[in-house]
């Protein structure tokens, strides 16, 4: 997919695409792409505020309207309640859902826990998606999706060669790396992408839905920054800024395997 740009997405007009995230980031440039190819995207979003002005954003730089539709929606990743909450709104509002980007995320944060009494990183990166897969799970079975299958892709990361999985202490009581449970956040997304695939391929009764993973590369977003905040120190920030600058390609190429994936 070397040459493989935004501009290679078949127009998506009449398909309802779910992303997690979607006010920033990763999440903004694929609402911003499939939007313009026609899409009507569903911005899942923890702060409805910031997904409103990211859809307002959107829409002014597409010269006040976009091909497709936004549709600003709450859903707190960190939170099963919300979740579930979520997954009720669009079955009460959309027949079928083609494509879902499980993208949002934390990364490298002080030990916290979920609404829920999970470590925030394996609640929020994989338990909170993998909810909200099975609770959209019929929508993304009604769908006729995109070449013929509906599709679910999971962000992963690099980090995933970092992670080890421990079902001994998945919550991470016993002791806690922040870095080191976020690779094993990212490994559980790629073992719940392959596993998702090897169940679809086992079943008789669902057809059509396809689970793919992808990876964005380095890509400058707040992401990082998020981290550098959240460790409450300061020279991390400069660091991270200055890594972002050096090493960081920019959101809308880091965009395009999620983009690939969902098309």
């Amino acid at each position: 997919m070397t040459d493989w740009t935004a501009e290679d997405m078949p127009r998506l007009d009449g398909k309802t695409v779910v992303v997690t995230g979607a006010n920033s980031g990763l999440g903004f440039e694929g609402t911003r792409e499939f939007a313009a190819k026609g899409a009507t995207v569903v911005m899942a979003c923890r702060s409805v505020e910031r997904a409103e002005d990211a859809a307002a954003e959107i829409r002014a730089d597409a010269g006040g309207a976009v091909d497709g539709d936004l549709d600003v929606r709450e859903c707190d990743l960190a939170s099963l309640g919300s979740v579930a909450s979520f997954a009720e709104g669009l079955a009460d509002d959309y027949e079928a859902v083609d494509v879902l980007c499980n993208n949002a995320g934390v990364m490298a944060i002080p030990r916290s826990e979920t609404e829920d009494g999970f470590e925030t990183q394996f609640g929020v990166n994989h338990l909170g998606h993998f909810a909200l897969t099975g609770r959209l799970f019929p929508l993304l079975d009604a769908a006729e999706g995109v070449g013929g299958d509906a599709r679910v892709v999971t962000q992963s990361s690099g980090a995933h060669e970092q992670g080890e999985m421990d079902f001994a202490d998945l919550n991470w009581e016993r002791s806690y790396g922040k870095w080191q449970a976020y690779g094993r956040s990212k490994l559980s997304n790629l073992l719940f992408a392959y596993e998702l695939q090897r169940r679809l391929d086992d079943s008789e009764e669902v057809a059509g839905i396809r689970s793919v993973a992808c990876h964005p590369g380095y890509a400058d977003t707040n992401l990082q920054m998020r981290t550098a905040a959240e460790s409450g120190n300061p020279l991390m920030k400069v660091g991270m800024k200055a890594a972002n600058a050096v090493l960081g390609q920019d959101p809308d190429i880091g965009v395009e395997p999620m983009l690939y994936a969902a098309t």
